[in-house]
Order: C-alpha cells, then sequence, then structure tokens
C-alpha cells in the first residue's frame, strides 16, 4: 500500500514549519487557494519541502517548490513521487 500524502499531513506540516494555518480550514477552498494568499512565503514552503523529505521521502527540489502555488498542487506533487516511487 503506498502512503499518500493528505491536506491533514499539510496543514500540521506547515503550522510546525510557519506556525499558522488560518487559511486552511475549509478544505475545498484551501485546496486551490494560492499559498501567498493563506499567509505561506518561499521559506515556509521551503521548510515544509524539507521536513516532506524527513516524512515521506519525497525530495521536492527548491525551483519546484517556488512553481507550486496551491496545496492541491503541492499534494499531488508529493503524492505523484509516492506513486512513482512504489
Amino acid at each position: 500500500m503506498v502512503k499518500t500524502m493528505t491536506l491533514d499531513d499539510l496543514r500540521r506540516i506547515l503550522r510546525e514549519c510557519a506556525g499558522f494555518d488560518e487559511g486552511l480550514e475549509d478544505d475545498e477552498a484551501a485546496l486551490d487557494a494560492v499559498f501567498e494568499d493563506l499567509g505561506y512565503d518561499s521559506l515556509a514552503l521551503m521548510e515544509s519541502a524539507a521536513r516532506i523529505q524527513k516524512e515521506f521521502g519525497v525530495v521536492i527540489p527548491d525551483a519546484e517548490i517556488n512553481e507550486v502555488e496551491t496545496p492541491r498542487a503541492l499534494l499531488g506533487l508529493v503524492n505523484d513521487s509516492l506513486t512513482a516511487a512504489a
């Protein structure tokens, strides 16, 4: 069975790395909200990418994490990598 990263996982990681997650309460709206609009800057996303690598074993290069704009896109990137590795 392939482990997947959920929105709850992403919320927890962002909260641990950036200290807040007010914009991620509503699951459906949160998935397509732009990280910048949610208050997450590139540093928070890079720290989150490092945590994702530690927890899920997925390496997200800095160039790719800077291109990911929404939680849905980040979850897709991580879960596609997990599926490909399985």
